[in-house]
């Protein structure tokens, strides 16, 4: 079905140039990365780094018996004391993406929203399925409240947040958290997060031939992720957070999600259930923006506005002072 007939008019041509088959050849997902790599190098190479953010790369101690984790961290120039953190968990379907593609955002998010930013490096799937990437996202988690000092970051201020599989690995964290106890997460802020793995609703068939991440691809992701068992009875919460029985006791959440994503369905029906858990929930639906505009075409007026209201959010949430001094 095509979707540009529904599409704001303003990522059109841009969603025309990915083919209709889409960028991911999942036969060769090695291959795909380093097309990723270099298109993103091509695209970025005469946007200059912020004069207002510091970056720094680390490696962490990863989950007990595993790798270390590779972080990069980002803060302010012109803030001083201690600011609130957030954990930025990229995308990419659990199979592709990394720290480099998202080091702008993560500029930004860092100025805009005057906070320390780790952006983690998990591992991906399918050579490292679930649990592995969640447990370098709770890693690192780990990492931040443990190393709040020495980072600058206040620990009852920690946001975790990242979009499409980011969301889905947000989601997830948040959830693991909980139940393990160890650490204290402030807001949560899934992005038209990827988080069922029956991927039968029908925002799932409606976007089924989307260039950019169709129901074929997510199919695909959630096998790469959780294996054969996509779909199945035995999937971890974890990894779907669809599939949680109990959402109470979850941090403050933000989702936002278009009206042509194929994630459509299952983040409203996830925000739905949040609420009726207890749980304070701000969901943003966008008319005619499909999965990951706000990437793709950064600048029309529909995704300035989409990445507008994700930052006044974690504005709100991290610097609760100043959203009461403003009413």
């Amino acid at each position: 079905m095509d979707l540009t007939h529904r599409m704001d008019a303003e990522l059109v041509a841009a969603y025309e140039t990915v083919p209709p088959e889409g960028l991911i050849n999942w036969d060769d997902l090695p291959a795909t990365r380093e097309f990723f790599a270099q298109m993103l190098e091509e695209l970025t190479a005469d946007i200059p780094d912020s004069d207002n953010v510091t970056k720094e790369d680390r490696k962490i101690p990863g989950p007990e018996g595993e790798p270390d984790v590779p972080v990069r961290v980002y803060r302010p120039k012109e803030s001083s004391g201690t600011l609130p953190g957030v954990l930025w968990i990229h995308g990419g379907g659990y199979v592709i993406g990394g720290i480099e593609e998202d080091d702008l955002v993560c500029q930004h998010v860092a100025e805009t929203v005057e906070c320390v930013v780790v952006s983690v490096e998990y591992r991906l799937a399918p050579e490292h399925p679930f649990p592995a990437p969640l447990e370098d996202c709770y890693a690192a988690l780990k990492w931040m409240a443990g190393n709040a000092l020495d980072l600058g970051i206040d620990p009852a201020r920690i946001a975790i947040t990242g979009p499409s599989a980011g969301g889905g690995l947000t989601a997830g964290l948040a959830l693991l958290a909980r139940d393990r106890g160890e650490v204290s997460v402030a807001f949560q802020a899934p992005i038209y997060p990827m988080i069922d793995d029956r991927n039968d609703t029908p925002s799932s068939h409606a976007s089924a031939a989307s260039r950019i991440w169709s129901r074929k691809y997510n199919e695909n992701g959630w096998r790469a992720y959780v294996g054969e068992q996509a779909g199945g009875e035995n999937v971890s919460p974890y990894a779907a957070a669809t599939r949680a029985t109990d959402l109470s006791g979850l941090p403050p959440t933000y989702i936002a999600v278009g009206t042509l994503d194929v994630f459509l369905d299952e983040d409203i029906e996830y925000a739905r259930r949040l609420i009726e858990a207890g749980v304070p929930t701000e969901l943003h639906i966008y008319p005619g923006l499909f999965h990951g505009s706000d990437i793709f075409v950064a600048t029309a007026s529909s995704s300035v506005r989409f990445i507008t209201d994700r930052d006044a959010a974690l504005r709100r949430a991290l610097h609760p002072e100043v959203s009461s001094l403003l009413g």
